[in-house]
């Protein structure tokens, strides 16, 4: 009897811990605004869920074990967190980025979703990309893919090896990649915006362009923005389907 419940905790902790730390970074499950209370539930509905399907294909583990166990599958709900909100990060920093370019930087208010002070734009930003997350269902798709995630790496059997890093840390660079390409449409229009303001400023030192500058790139901003946003729909299924991808990706590393 013993044996059996050790079985039963021991493999109700690694479904749980995976499912936990899956939800501290994974976009909109780990938003602020959720109560926590809620996500203790989630959490537990989760696990209660997928317990049935993959508890017996968990070997039971002996309790000396279980801190190893225990920091392997929260790293791993981490890392699966971070890659799924790799979207969210990119739209972040090309919000920032356009809040600069546009002169929106020192107008900063409180983001609903972090619960921190954030640029016009950037908020913008993440408020719309949120409604075409959820739109699309993409939660729907986090949990798939957690599901998923124990089918070809079953608990105890990861191993944090330099690959599996190198993977985490290149996340970096796709959140400032994805960043740019988000941003590209009104930060190539008002750069091009800055070129003609610098020539016109040399032929015509009379014009005041110190005044008109701001005025002109940030209505140019809006006007290109405004046109762009038709596109993200198709552009974020894209970038969501390949951060799901690539979560995966990663959990295979860990193999």
């Amino acid at each position: 009897m013993e044996i059996s419940i050790t079985r039963i905790l021991s493999a109700v902790m690694v479904i749980g811990l995976r499912v936990s730390g899956l939800m501290l970074f994974a976009p909109f499950f780990s938003s602020v605004s959720i109560p926590p209370r809620v996500k203790i539930v989630l959490v537990l509905t989760i696990t209660a869920v997928l317990y049935p399907v993959f508890a017996p294909q968990i070997s039971s583990v002996d309790v000396s074990h279980w801190p190893a166990l225990m920091a392997s599958e929260t790293l791993l709900g981490i890392a699966m967190g971070l890659a799924t909100n790799t979207v969210f990060e990119a739209v972040q920093i090309g919000g920032q980025m356009l809040s600069v370019q546009m002169g929106y930087s020192l107008v900063n208010i409180l983001d609903p979703n972090t619960q921190v002070d954030s640029t016009v734009v950037a908020t913008f930003h993440q408020i719309l990309a949120m409604f075409i997350f959820l739109g699309l269902d993409v939660h729907h798709w986090i949990l798939r893919a957690i599901a998923r995630s124990f089918l070809y790496l079953p608990p105890g059997t990861a191993t944090i090896n330099p690959m599996f890093t190198k993977a985490l840390l290149h996340e970096g660079a796709i959140v400032l990649e994805l960043g740019i390409q988000i941003a590209a449409p009104v930060l190539g229009a008002t750069l091009l915006m800055d070129v003609v303001l610098g020539l016109l400023g040399k032929s015509s030192p009379q014009m005041p362009l110190m005044l008109l500058g701001p005025a002109v790139k940030s209505m140019l901003g809006v006007l290109v923005l405004a046109a762009t946003i038709g596109f993200w729909p198709r552009l974020f299924e894209r970038y969501f389907s390949q951060s799901i991808t690539y979560t995966e990706q990663i959990l295979h590393l860990a193999h």
